[in-house]
């Protein structure tokens, strides 16, 4: 078991202790996220910790699900009856994989983190949301989205209200994060997402995160993008996944796409959803 003081830089994000200290990155953050729905915390890991987590990413890489498919931003299926630019038929090339959630012990410093005493209770007080649960997906609660030169994942929206990020490796090059935040809060808005896709948009920012950052980010309302990457060193990101209602899992459809694999619970709760929107 890692002892998590050693990975998390617990001086200047003292997560677990109530405080100024705390108060005050907990400000920051809440500031960023009603901004544009985004927030940073820079260097979140040490040196040692950013050393450990890629050590841990390398070790089980080779179970990554790696799929080369089209899809549109909701990950749906063609249909026809649309107007041909309505951007649920418009597709894009995705090239990723995915280090599926069971491959990671609990005694490995991914999971030592996430279990980290104050570490979900730091992200709820970030997000000030009252209904505030981890993802129950046994294969996406935390992930490690890997990549490697070529990739890229094209524009599209989250499953999951609340997602929390942890760069860890970077590629040689590319790789930017860009996001064109709350366009489909409250409504679907098609033809801004329509515009996001045609580049005339000028609601998209651009962000370049470094290994050891920690990122903040309300995915569901917000289309955003990693832009391919260039070079022979993999990209590593870890995500931990939260929702807004308890024992919500991935749909079969995009669990399959993103992991190769099902389990029963995924079908057992199929169409469990309480919001309307298409994915």
């Amino acid at each position: 078991m890692y002892d998590v003081q050693n990975l998390v830089n617990i001086d200047a994000y003292p997560i677990h202790v109530d405080g100024e200290k705390r108060d005050a990155v907990l400000n920051n953050v809440r500031d960023s996220l009603a901004f544009d729905g985004c927030a940073v915390l820079k260097n979140f890991l040490t040196p040692e910790g950013i050393a450990a987590l890629t050590q841990e990413a390398d070790a089980v890489a080779e179970h990554a699900h790696r799929s080369y498919n089209r899809t549109n931003v909701y990950f749906t299926a063609d249909d026809e009856t649309l107007p041909e630019n309505d951007p649920r038929r418009r597709f894009y090339d995705r090239s990723n994989a995915f280090i599926p959630a069971d491959n990671f012990q609990t005694d490995g410093a991914l999971r030592s983190i996430h279990d980290f005493g104050g570490f979900d209770r730091f992200i709820q007080d970030c997000f000030q949301e009252d209904a505030f649960y981890r993802y129950a997906d046994p294969l996406a609660d935390v992930i490690i989205n890997m990549a490697v030169e070529g990739n890229g994942f094209p524009w599209h929206f989250d499953t999951n209200n609340f997602t929390v990020t942890l760069a860890i490796q970077n590629a040689d090059g590319g790789g930017a994060f860009e996001y064109a935040p709350g366009i489909r809060k409250g409504s679907e808005n098609f033809s801004e997402v329509c515009r996001v896709l045609d580049g005339t948009s000028d609601l998209i920012n651009v962000l370049e995160l470094e290994p050891g950052d920690l990122q903040l980010f309300r995915g569901r309302h917000s289309l955003h993008r990693v832009t391919p990457l260039i070079g022979t060193t993999p990209r590593y990101v870890a995500i931990f996944s939260y929702v807004e209602q308890p024992d919500m899992v991935g749909s079969p459809e995009r669990t399959e796409q993103l992991y190769g694999r099902t389990l029963p619970i995924h079908w057992e709760r199929a169409g469990n959803r309480k919001d309307a929107y298409i994915d």
